[in-house]
């Protein structure tokens, strides 16, 4: 009788335990800038006549994701500031010196999240602060997975994007470009080897 008992306490014991979700660590991985799938474009308002377009050519950085803690998830990027690309290079010259970003002071800006925050759409806020033209501040992503899986290469892989806004001001930028043009609007994407 105390046989059959212990067995079936044991038996219990061992369902409740699994039961108990076990603790998982969030991933680590690289943004694969090397093969050209990750890209920081940006957007301002021309005159409130078009929109003029850009990107940061050089950049690197390493997220931290894990599904089921959004919350332990975490991203820290390094962009080279000097590789700014509006496909005008005299636009361009002029984009690095001191009426914008101040390469040759600030060579590099960084953004690294402070919390990510889940929407009830399954989009999340992405918290952090930006480090541009010496000025740091406060800024939100909004951001989405857009998927993750095995690579063709055995490898795996998750890719995330997100869009984000700040006024020129904020980051000490006060060339006078129009009314309509005192707000840059970033687009990102960043796909991520796991390692």
């Amino acid at each position: 009788m105390k046989t059959i008992y212990l067995a079936s306490s044991l038996t219990a014991l061992l369902a409740s335990a699994a039961l108990v979700p076990t603790t998982t660590q969030a991933a680590n991985y690289v943004i694969d800038t090397q093969g050209a799938h990750a890209f920081i474009q940006f957007r301002v308002n021309h005159l409130g006549y078009s929109w003029l377009y850009g990107r940061f050519n050089t950049f690197e950085g390493t997220f931290s994701y894990d599904a089921d803690d959004l919350a332990a998830s975490s991203i820290q990027l390094t962009i080279d500031t000097r590789s700014v690309d509006s496909n005008h290079a005299e636009r361009d010259r002029h984009l690095r010196n001191e009426d914008f970003l101040n390469t040759s002071r600030y060579p590099e800006a960084t953004f690294n999240s402070t919390s990510v925050v889940a929407k009830a759409d399954g989009r999340f806020d992405l918290h952090g602060e930006l480090t541009l033209n010496g000025v740091t501040k406060a800024l939100v992503i909004d951001a989405e997975k857009m998927g993750e899986g095995t690579d063709p290469w055995g490898g795996h892989r998750a890719g995330f994007s997100g869009t984000t806004e700040f006024a020129l001001k904020d980051f000490g930028i006060n060339y006078d470009l129009g009314p309509a043009a005192t707000h840059v609007y970033l687009d990102l994407t960043v796909e991520g080897i796991r390692q």
